[in-house]
């Protein structure tokens, strides 16, 4: 007796699956990104044996700085020139609040009297944010010469740009509900922002200008190599007469001043965050 043999039902192959245009975007994102970052490789010259060769030099300037000078006058000097960092960051924070809550309202688009203000006052915040503060300081330097002032209106003037973006932004993301309400009942835009979105935003506008004060305590180190004054100045003072050991020391003063600063205002923002 004679099995028939019958072959086994082929399945259909199923179809290779097609990339999404997700995907392909994806890649192609990907692909532009390691070549972007292959060209920069090469234009900054970054090598690594250039790193491992020099590190002779790094032990010598090691070696040169540690032990840092504790001596009572480097140690005077520094704690006097951090305060006066301090305090260029302070008042490059609080004199920088009228003008960049003015354009803040006008950069917003429910309180903006106008489109064409609304355009005109975001140009000039993208202006202020787009110049560095390094840059205002020089242009101040050479006006009204070395020293804190400098150091002060480069920070006015950055800080406005940055900060009155940031309220901007606040104030286009509040509750609408108490600004409608307003409005409906015939209140005008400075009363509508008076009495309806300032309150609701306070905490929010408090957070972010501590955010700021703290961002310009660094920035006025930074500022004081350019001859801004404080304890950067004195940095670079140091540096460049060899004295690395002082450079240590003021360093370690600006480790103490920065922490200080970034504890407070972490505190007030966890205090707003608790009670809103």
């Amino acid at each position: 007796m004679t099995v028939l043999s019958r072959e086994a039902p082929r399945l259909p192959v199923p179809p290779k699956p097609r990339r999404t245009r997700a995907q392909v975007i994806g890649w192609i994102v990907a692909a532009v990104v390691v070549a972007a970052h292959v060209v920069a490789w090469r234009a900054t010259d970054m090598s690594l044996g250039a790193l491992v060769e020099g590190w002779q030099g790094m032990a010598d300037f090691l070696a040169e700085a540690i032990p840092p000078d504790l001596s009572s006058e480097v140690l005077g000097d520094g704690i006097a020139a951090a305060a006066v960092t301090l305090w260029i960051g302070l008042l490059g924070t609080t004199l920088s609040i009228p003008a960049s809550l003015v354009l803040a309202l006008l950069a917003a688009r429910g309180t903006a009297p106008g489109r064409g203000t609304y355009q005109a006052a975001r140009s000039l915040l993208s202006f202020l944010r787009a110049v560095p503060d390094v840059v205002f300081a020089l242009i101040f330097v050479t006006a009204v010469g070395l020293g804190p002032f400098p150091g002060v209106l480069a920070l006015v003037c950055h800080n406005v740009g940055v900060m009155g973006k940031l309220w901007a932004e606040a104030l286009e993301d509040a509750d609408p509900g108490p600004a409608q309400a307003l409005r409906s009942a015939g209140a005008g835009r400075i009363q509508v922002a008076a009495h309806a979105l300032l309150p609701t935003v306070t905490p929010q506008l408090v957070g972010l200008l501590m955010y700021r004060f703290d961002v310009n305590v660094r920035s006025s180190l930074v500022l004081g190599l350019v001859g801004a004054g404080g304890i950067g100045f004195l940095i670079n003072q140091s540096i460049q007469l060899f004295q690395f050991d002082e450079m240590l020391t003021h360093i370690l003063i600006v480790l103490v001043l920065v922490v200080a600063v970034d504890r407070l205002s972490a505190l007030v923002r966890h205090h707003l965050g608790s009670s809103t």
